[in-house]
């Protein structure tokens, strides 16, 4: 589930790729991040769920 702040960028990123829904947002944003390489792969994973977010955490 993703918050107020997310869903706002997630709109924002659909909107200038004049994506129709969020879900056609997800399912690219999925896609794109299933079929990454190189170094940018290579630093995902050994983290909790929590560790991921789409916005930086606030201090």
């Amino acid at each position: 589930m993703l918050n107020a702040e997310e869903l706002a960028v997630l709109d924002a990123w659909r909107f200038e790729r004049r994506m129709p829904t969020r879900s056609n947002a997800v399912r690219e944003l999925f896609r794109r991040g299933l079929t990454m390489t190189g170094d940018d792969a290579d630093t995902v994973g050994g983290g909790r769920s929590a560790d991921f977010r789409v916005l930086p955490t606030r201090n």
